[in-house]
């Protein structure tokens, strides 16, 4: 009886660690508080590889034509943005999980999304700029692009973004950190990059 009793809690307890595993960390925001889905955020941005840790936030900029472009800009100036998992049924946002990231919508190019993608029409000198124009959920194929993931980087409070969907498995692809590249007009744009930007999340 006893020896029945003892595998039956070692099972227990080494069922629930196994689910305890399973489920990737939670992201936190600057208070500690967990990060939920579809709820406004402040993002601030600093870049860790330099001697400059002033920090800065993301903003939207038409460079070109519709959609917006992702870019750097001044604290002031810098706009919320939520985080929508690939399931939409979970309310914490975790590290690793696939999931969206989206500013409110803008005037500027209102028949455009807000939602951030990866451009891949064009390549400018082999930098590869996030952008809008995409879309909420349906992960595939055709949405390769607008799949991103939190990672930890450095610090309690501190993540990482990086571009490695893993909503299509059989979809080549490279993993890169989510970066800046200013471009020749002098734009601080939002690009995958082998160096990453640090992160820290507030609620709004």
């Amino acid at each position: 009886m006893k020896t029945a009793l003892l595998a039956f809690v070692l099972a227990l307890a080494f069922s629930s660690q196994s689910l305890l595993e399973a489920s990737p960390e939670q992201v936190v925001d600057t208070s500690g508080k967990v990060l939920r889905a579809g709820v406004n955020y402040n993002i601030l941005v600093s870049m860790p590889y330099t001697s400059c840790r002033s920090p800065q936030r993301l903003g939207l900029s038409k460079l070109g034509k519709c959609p917006l472009d992702v870019v750097v800009v001044n604290i002031d100036h810098g706009l919320l943005l939520r985080f929508i998992p690939i399931n939409s049924k979970k309310g914490v946002i975790r590290v690793s999980t696939d999931l969206n990231i989206m500013f409110p919508p803008n005037v500027t190019c209102p028949h455009h999304s807000t939602v951030w993608r990866v451009d891949n029409s064009h390549v400018s000198k082999g930098n590869w700029f996030v952008t809008t124009g995409g879309v909420v959920g349906n992960p595939g194929r055709e949405t390769i692009g607008n799949w991103f993931k939190i990672e930890k980087y450095e610090g309690a409070y501190n993540y990482k973004l990086v571009y490695c969907p893993s909503v299509c498995p059989s979809c080549k692809h490279e993993c890169k950190n989510v970066g800046m590249v200013v471009d020749e007009n002098g734009n601080q744009r939002l690009a995958l990059s082998y160096v990453p930007f640090q992160f820290r999340f507030y609620k709004a």
